[in-house]
C-alpha cells in the first residue's frame, strides 16, 4: 500500500508542479489554491508512504515520477520539444526508479 501512496504523491506532484506554470506567481486564486491542495496532498502521501519505504528510495521515486510526468505533460500539451534526447532521460529516470523499486527489499 505504500507504494500506491508514492507513486500518487508523484501523481499529485506532477499537479503543482505543472500549476505552479498556471498561478502566475500566485496571483491567480483558483491555480494557487489548486496547486496548495496538491501541494499538501503530495506531501501527506510521500509522508505516509516514507514509514515503510527508505527515505533516499521513497525521494527519488518521488521526484522522478514529478520529474518525468511534467517534463511529459509539457511536450504533449504545452509544445515543448519532443527530441530523442528528452525522450531517453525520461527513460532513463523510469528505469532508474523500476531498478530503486527491485532493490528495496
Amino acid at each position: 500500500m505504500d507504494w500506491v501512496a508514492l507513486f500518487a504523491a508523484g501523481l499529485f506532484e506532477i499537479v503543482w508542479a505543472v500549476g505552479l506554470k498556471y498561478t502566475e506567481g500566485f496571483t491567480k486564486l483558483a491555480p494557487s489554491l489548486i496547486t496548495g491542495a496538491a501541494m499538501a496532498i503530495s506531501f501527506f502521501l510521500l509522508s505516509y508512504a516514507l514509514r515503510t519505504i527508505p527515505i533516499g528510495t521513497g525521494y527519488a521515486v518521488w521526484t522522478g515520477i514529478g520529474a518525468c510526468g511534467t517534463l511529459l505533460f509539457g511536450m504533449v500539451y504545452l509544445g515543448e520539444s519532443r527530441d530523442a534526447l528528452r525522450i531517453g532521460c525520461v527513460l532513463v529516470i523510469v528505469a532508474c526508479m523500476v531498478v530503486l523499486k527491485i532493490a528495496n527489499k
